[in-house]
């Protein structure tokens, strides 16, 4: 009876996960508030992109904290914190957007809402490894398939709560986008400290009923502690790919929109740049469905196949496309690639932390992986650059194939490492 009611516990927690990380994927949204914070107060491109580069390093930088605290305080702790600073950063960028202080929004949603996304994050994906070690991939997959989602529902929700707040309807005003930032500050708080309250680790030594431990993956007893992992070249390897995985994937979300609207164009010449936008818009709306839907099928194509496979079918497969992506015209073929790609980087996302946690162990897996969170912030930063910079203009996409490549050597030559008990 005690295993059957951990085992109904388990899948409450996951529910629980789901709901927090289509909250905190909201910020992969950031883009439906770019254009009315830039048009109502004038703010330049660069100072209002600023936001968004500071909360994904933020993220990342914080999620590497939080998997340490999850260890030594608990994921309830942890992810109850996260909630409560995301939801306070997001009321906090409400006020930086109806006073027009753009460094309020930088310390809002930017510093604080980037932190309490961090720490809510990695908890789940911490506790779920734990709860699933007969399930990594697929209940990792579902967590972070919250998170994809998440953009696309607030996508979808904001422009319309903008224009709906604002005093014209046909130009959103400081007003509309406050009070969207109010609301959505509010619900946030509620639902991410709520599902908070279901997080706690298993019983010590628990496992579910009838599943035996693999010999290919690395047992509780055998966890290796974050010092000891960092000191592996396997620690090291997993985390550069992870970094160029997701700087490929981040490079292409950050120009997919503009990409996506020049086949657009070529098709049509006769489309002017409102309806462009639009047609640009919908398929990178397209695009984020498969950043959330890759995150569930790669990473439960994992649990059969492998996770060094599923890399690096992953990362040859990218390379390929991001060679072929100049050349195609087509609209169809071109959204189809942008959806395989965005697959990909969503993938990535799903499979690594069953990857870590095969490789060293589910005891301190949220310091082990937390702290390989750090290539998310890194990647926050080098790829959207890449597919920016001025002398790159034309070529970012074979740069993409390159590190994908690298990718490619770095999961051929990955081998786990031995197990510590073999050490001693």
């Amino acid at each position: 009876m005690a295993n059957e009611n951990l085992e109904s516990k388990r899948w409450w927690i996951a529910v629980s996960a789901i709901v927090m990380q289509m909250c905190l994927g909201s910020v992969y949204a950031w883009s439906v508030y770019k254009k009315p914070l830039m048009g109502t107060h004038g703010w330049a491109e660069f100072p209002t992109q600023l936001t968004f580069m500071i909360l994904m390093v933020v993220l990342g930088v914080s999620a590497a904290f939080g998997g340490m605290l999850v260890d030594k305080k608990g994921p309830k702790f942890v992810a109850t914190l996260g909630g409560i600073l995301f939801g306070l950063g997001t009321l906090l960028a409400g006020y930086a957007a109806q006073s027009g202080n753009i460094v309020m929004l930088y310390l809002g949603f930017g510093i604080i809402a980037g932190l309490g996304n961090g720490f809510g994050y990695v908890t789940p994906i911490a506790t779920l490894i734990r709860w699933f070690p007969d399930k990594r991939g697929l209940v990792t997959g579902l967590a972070v398939m919250g998170f994809g989602l998440g953009a696309f529902f607030i996508g979808k929700l904001v422009p319309d709560m903008i224009a709906g707040f604002s005093l014209d309807a046909a130009k959103p005003d400081a007003q509309g986008v406050a009070t969207t930032f109010y609301i959505l500050g509010g619900v946030f708080l509620v639902l991410v400290v709520a599902s908070a309250q279901f997080f706690k680790n298993p019983p010590a030594g628990w496992l579910p009923a009838g599943f035996t431990p693999s010999a290919k993956t690395t047992s509780a007893a055998d966890s290796f502690s974050i010092g000891e992992a960092v000191r592996t070249p396997q620690w090291w390897m997993l985390w550069g790919m992870l970094f160029l995985n997701v700087s490929a994937g981040l490079g292409l979300l950050s120009q997919l929109s503009p990409m996506a609207q020049g086949v657009v164009g070529k098709n049509d010449p006769a489309l002017d740049a409102k309806a462009l936008a639009a047609a640009g818009g919908t398929i990178l709306a397209i695009a984020s469905i498969f950043n959330g839907l890759g995150r569930l099928f790669w990473a439960s194509v994992s649990d059969k196949i492998g996770r060094k496979a599923v890399f690096a079918t992953m990362f040859v497969s990218q390379a390929v496309l991001y060679i072929v992506l100049p050349e195609i015209a087509n609209v169809v073929m071109f959204t189809v690639i942008a959806c395989y790609l965005l697959a990909c980087y969503g993938g990535g996302f799903a499979t690594m932390p069953a990857f870590a946690a095969d490789s060293f162990g589910p005891g301190q897996i949220g310091r082990v992986y937390g702290m390989m969170l750090t290539a998310w912030a890194c990647a926050g930063v080098a790829g959207p650059l890449v597919f920016a910079l001025d002398a790159l203009k034309g070529k970012s996409l074979y740069v993409a194939a390159g590190i994908l490549v690298v990718g490619l050597v770095l999961a051929a030559l990955y081998k786990r490492p031995a197990p510590r008990s073999a050490k001693a």
